[in-house]
């Protein structure tokens, strides 16, 4: 829009003529002396343009810029509440993770089915399941007991043999500073370092009966419902020791043995006192 030579007139300095402009600034001759002015703001209020179709255009530019105004107005409002917000969850999960109390069962084992395991093994994640009952039926399961101490074993069984027979497929840490208590998606990412798969010869080997037992069922190998369950800092420990002395590959052993130092340092856990497994399979 052309707007020199247009007349105006001032509240303050009277008639005068518009002499220049950009997008951003007007400059105006008053008289015997020039002024310049904020484009368009100075209009309305202050200043009136003489030519009603010119004005009636402005008028149309001005109202677009407010609109505009307005809608960056509210992008940075959104922002700056996004960023509070942003900061009371970390706050929050700071003060999670430094008050954590170290519960002796917070590691679980999952039963991956066939398409799990293909999956869980290459995302490297699990998801926890849905609640079946009560208030919260349908939303994810909240993995409470699982923190930066927790491991998640990758488990299966043939349909065709025995529990006793499940194997264990692979393992990992969760996800760096994970907390379960406020895993709202139910879904369990890996630590970017301490993951560990089983080939198929390794997990005919490692049973996972060998080291787990139901104290309430001690002489039974059952698991009827539920896709994980929690068990024992201890066992797990146990469970990553025989992979280390399993595992033959040099690459493969250094992680498996870097895994088990930094699960054992996490779960205050002396390596050198790590018992002897102790399953139901063990007591047979």
């Amino acid at each position: 829009m052309n707007l020199v030579n247009k007349k105006v007139t001032h509240k303050r300095f009277g008639t005068g003529n518009i002499v220049g402009h950009d997008d951003s600034i007007i400059e105006i001759h008053f008289g015997e002396e020039q002024k310049k002015f904020i484009f368009p703001d100075v209009f309305g209020n202050h200043l009136k343009l003489h030519d009603e179709k010119a004005a009636s255009s402005l008028e149309k530019v001005i109202q677009k810029q407010e609109i505009e105004r307005k809608k960056i107005e509210w992008q940075k409002r959104k922002e700056k509440e996004l960023r509070l917000k942003e900061q009371q969850l970390r706050m929050e999960h700071a003060k999670l993770m430094k008050n954590h109390k170290l519960h002796p069962q917070s590691q679980m084992v999952f039963w991956c089915d066939e398409e799990e395991r293909n999956s869980a093994l290459t995302d490297w994640q699990v998801f926890s399941g849905v609640i079946k009952s009560g208030n919260n039926k349908g939303k994810p399961n909240k993995p409470i007991r699982l923190h930066q101490n927790s491991a998640v074993l990758l488990t299966e069984v043939n349909p065709k043999t025995p529990e006793k027979d499940r194997r264990i497929l692979g393992v990992y840490m969760v996800k760096e500073e994970f907390i379960g208590k406020i895993c709202e998606d139910g879904m369990i990412p890996a630590h970017s370092v301490y993951k560990l798969k089983l080939t198929e010869e390794e997990a005919n080997q490692m049973l996972f009966w060998k080291y787990y037992i139901n104290e309430k069922y001690p002489e039974k190998t059952t698991w009827n419902t539920g896709k994980y369950r929690y068990f024992d800092n201890l066992w797990m420990a146990q469970i990553l020791a025989d992979i280390v002395s399993m595992k033959k590959e040099t690459e493969e052993r250094e992680l498996a043995e870097k895994f088990l130092s930094h699960f054992c340092a996490l779960n205050r856990i002396k390596e050198e006192e790590i018992p002897e497994p102790n399953g139901v399979l063990m007591r047979a």
